[in-house]
Parts: structure tokens; sequence; C-alpha cells
């Protein structure tokens, strides 16, 4: 199933994609976004493997919006406006729609965007390197402050920031995304249970309707991330 987030300013254009996109079984959509912050704003919080996107909207368009994220997912441009092709297709995106779009054309996109899907999810991943180092360093009040790993009992998600919840010690707040410090923790030792939080899995002493005993933290354990993790937990 690919996970999709819709984004455009206009009510009418947005409620006739959505309803084109819960025509296409392989799809999910995981949020609507009436601007680029708010479709920034999912992509931190969701996992987005295709963004809908239209161009013109207030603040920053769409295309200035592909060029400033470090990475980019699968994107479908649908726009009103023929002349920005050349330039959506140079950035990287996987198709280009004008509209009004027949949904013969609109599932014609969305099969090309499947097609790599399945190409990235079949693909053999090169095996990951060890962990060279055991701790990181996060930014706190002007000051790089080391944190081990080892220390960590779970990661909470707080708007644009995170609390890194430390054994024995204070916790630390920096200003930081849950995508980006989930990049920094190491797979082998953490996982992501919730979009508000990642956890030390051998720290994890009980799992019960829907939460993970974590030391002293009751964490919530989404559906979405369930069933990885009592995989990862032999349950």
């Amino acid at each position: 199933m690919i996970r999709c987030i819709a984004v455009d300013d206009e009510k009418p254009a947005m409620d006739l994609l959505a309803d084109n996109i819960g025509r296409v079984p392989f799809l999910q959509l995981v949020g609507k976004c009436r601007n680029t912050a708010e479709a920034y704003e999912c992509m931190r919080n969701e996992q987005v493997d295709l963004v809908f996107l239209d161009i013109q909207m207030p603040g920053i368009t769409g295309m200035d919006w592909l060029k400033s994220l470090p990475t980019l997912p699968m994107v479908i441009l649908i726009t009103a406006y023929e002349q920005y092709a050349v330039e959506g297709f140079a950035v990287g995106v996987t198709d280009y729609l004008v509209k009004p779009v027949p949904f013969d054309r609109f599932l014609k996109a969305c099969h090309k965007a499947h097609e790599i899907f399945l190409q990235k999810k079949n693909s053999i991943p090169p095996l990951p390197n060890p962990v060279s180092r055991d701790f990181m360093f996060v930014h706190v009040e002007y000051r790089q402050v080391r944190v081990n790993f080892s220390d960590v009992v779970m990661v909470e998600g707080m708007k644009d920031y995170v609390k890194i919840h430390l054994d024995g010690l204070r916790p630390i707040l920096t200003r930081m995304s849950m995508k980006a410090i989930e990049e920094k923790l190491p797979e082998s030792i953490f996982q992501r249970i919730h979009k508000s939080y990642i956890v030390s899995v051998p720290r994890i002493r009980e799992i019960k309707k829907g939460l993970a005993l974590i030391g002293e933290h009751e964490v919530p354990v989404s559906d979405h991330y369930k069933e990885k993790l009592e995989e990862r937990l032999g349950l």
C-alpha cells in the first residue's frame, strides 16, 4: 500500500483529488494539506511514500518547496499550468498532470508510481553498517550535548522539539524532528512505535492493550507500528 498525501489550497480540487485517490486500490490517503507547511508537518509525523502536489499556492510554491526538501519522495504534480513540466521533471518528479485531469491519465500516473514503489520495495538493500559509535550529539541551548545510546529510554515528539528521556538523568529537550532523530538512532536498538514515540526495544518490559511499558512510562503503540513491533519481539 502506497501512503500518500494531497496538497492543494482549493477545496473543490482537493475533494476531486481525494475521490480519485480513493478509487485506486493500492493508494492510502494519510493526509489532506492546504499548503506546503501542512504538508511538511504531515511528512514529519507520518510515513509518506507519494505526494500529489499543486504548484500555485499561497506562500511558497509547490515547486520551490520541492527544491527545499533534503530528500524527495515520489511526487505527482497536478496543476493548471503546463509551463512547469520541464522544471518539474528536472527536479525529479514522478509525473506531471495538467488540470482538468481525466481519471485514466490520473490512473496511469499512479501505476507509474506503483512500479517505482515496488522496485524499491523488492530491491535487495545493502547490509547495514555496524554502529560505528555508541553516542550522538544534540544541540541544546547553544551547545552540543553528548547522548549515549545506552542511556536513552525513549524519545518523545513535541511539535518542533523532541524530548530524550534518559535512564537516571534529566530529560534533554532539543529542536529536531522525529524523522531526523530516528535517522541518528541505531535500528538495532530503537524502534518507532507511534508518530510521537521512539523507544529502546530492550527496555520494553510489557505490552498490553495498545501500550508498551518502558521503565515507568506507558507509551501508546499505534496500529501502524504494532505489527512490526510484535514481529521484532516474537509475539
